[in-house]
């Protein structure tokens, strides 16, 4: 499992590994990895044209002393300071002695750039100077962040003032010690290309970002046993669909199938559609071990969304399951509820606009998942789970192709069946993400794909995780 962990949680480690150690070794084995890193991307350091943007903290001090070991290495090394009065003196003696050189301006023409303006604990926009260093950086030339990128907050992946510029939008982000939550969620994620940790040895506590790899995955997956039948699995029923949207229903009992569950049972008005396409389905209500509602519901049909409430099983609400909901309500339940808003969703469940969800996404979660109670997945360029309390997860997979209609009936559906099947809800919501993005890649492969086609492909998804 990749994890995640705040400003505040790093740099307390690092003090105590600081004190154990001389003085100065720690950032000398964060610069001495940084410019292997650096060198793995130029093939040949010799006669490179390394520039590097250096802030007045340990971070330009990284930059330099990454840049002195690369400069001894035959490469031409310019380091160019935000602030001329303000640079980490070890670093720009050490820079000096390999034959590096300090110039006011960044040149024209570079081979690699190496972002060292703004640390961890940057926050809001990038000053002017250092804004001025970002828009100056040669075209074509290989970007590698210090860290994290400069201009993005390595707490909340947010980033201020990048409609103008004034961001650093790197190739490769070498980061020390630990991943911090802005390199993992958008728009930061986006902003930081390949992110590379370098392991220093800090000792850290529980973390408060977490991302599933195939073995977590495979770890919680549901397995039949041989004393197994339909209903110890676990049956999952499906509120979805109306005569406007019947394909909702077909997508959604498409992904529940695949889910783990034993059986999926519809509710609807889709029934026709839902068993011509798939006539392993239940129809009509029954008992059940969790429900998903909302998907393709319509209007006007809130009564539906109550009365899966009100049963003490865990509910998945989705898109038009989400409207009105009471969160003392929700809060009040006896068992779990999970809810799946993409942006805009979530904005009107939480008041606000579009735009601040989509900028603050980890906030946003948070938010939602304190308010109502509730576990809560995040759709998006970036998919967050939070349960309140715990990490937050974030989901590696998935492809900008999922952005297409239907996928989340797939996903609900999905999520669902694994809840039906047993998994907690934070489990539920994580491994159905992760599941969802693995079959979105294998079918899309760089080109659009159909909602139908990742739920077609979720079991080699769900196969492809195991060993």
């Amino acid at each position: 499992m990749r994890t995640a962990y705040s400003v505040e949680t790093v740099r307390a480690a690092e003090r105590e590994l600081m004190a154990r150690l001389p003085e100065g070794a720690l950032m000398q084995r964060a610069a001495a990895a940084l410019a292997a890193a650096c060198a793995g991307l130029l093939g040949k350091v010799y006669g490179a044209r390394v520039v590097l943007l250096v802030g007045p903290g340990d971070n330009g001090g990284d930059a330099l002393y990454a840049g002195a070991r690369l400069a001894r290495r035959g490469a031409g090394v310019t380091a160019v300071p935000m602030d001329p009065e303000r640079v980490h003196p070890g670093g720009l003696a050490a820079l000096r002695a390999a034959g590096g050189r300090v110039a006011q301006a960044v040149p024209p023409r570079a081979d690699l750039v190496l972002d060292g303006l703004v640390g961890i604990g940057g926050r809001g926009a990038l000053r002017p100077a250092a804004a001025a260093l970002v828009g100056a950086i040669p075209a074509g030339a290989v970007v590698v962040a210090v860290d994290l990128p400069s201009g993005v907050d390595a707490d909340t992946g947010e980033v201020a003032g990048a409609e103008a510029g004034a961001v650093v939008r790197a190739d490769a982000t070498v980061t020390f010690g630990a991943y911090k939550p802005g390199l993992l969620i958008d728009p930061g994620a986006s902003l930081a290309g390949a992110p590379r940790l370098v392991d220093l040895g800090l000792e850290l506590p529980a973390p408060e970002l977490e991302a599933l790899q195939h073995a977590d995955v495979a770890a919680l997956l549901p397995e039949p046993t041989a004393s197994s039948d339909k209903y110890r699995r676990g049956v999952v029923g499906v509120v979805a669909g109306s005569a406007q949207y019947p394909g909702a229903a077909v997508l959604a009992v498409a992904g529940a199938l695949r889910g783990g569950a034993g059986a999926v049972r519809y509710v609807g008005p889709a029934a026709d559609a839902v068993l011509a396409r798939y006539p392993e389905t239940l129809i009509g209500r029954g008992r059940v071990q969790a429900w998903v509602v909302g998907p393709g519901l319509g209007e006007g049909r809130g009564e539906e969304v109550a009365r899966c409430l009100a049963d003490p099983v865990p509910v998945l609400v989705d898109a038009d399951g989400l409207r009105g909901l009471d969160p003392a309500g929700l809060r009040a339940r006896s068992a779990a509820t999970v809810l799946t808003p993409h942006a805009g969703e979530a904005a009107a469940l939480l008041g606000v606009a579009r735009e601040s969800v989509e900028a603050g996404r980890l906030g946003a979660v948070r938010g939602l998942a304190e308010r109502f109670g509730a576990t809560v997945l995040l759709k998006g360029s970036t998919t967050l789970v939070a349960s309140g309390g715990g990490a937050v997860r974030v989901n590696p997979t998935g492809t900008p192709w999922l952005a297409t209609a239907g996928s989340g009936d797939v996903l609900s559906g999905l999520a669902g069946s694994l809840l039906a099947a047993g998994l907690g809800a934070g489990d539920a919501a994580s491994v159905a993400a992760y599941l969802h993005g693995l079959a979105a890649r294998r079918v899309s492969s760089g080109a659009p794909l159909l909602a139908h086609e990742v739920a077609r492909a979720l079991p080699a998804a769900w196969r492809a995780t195991r060993p």
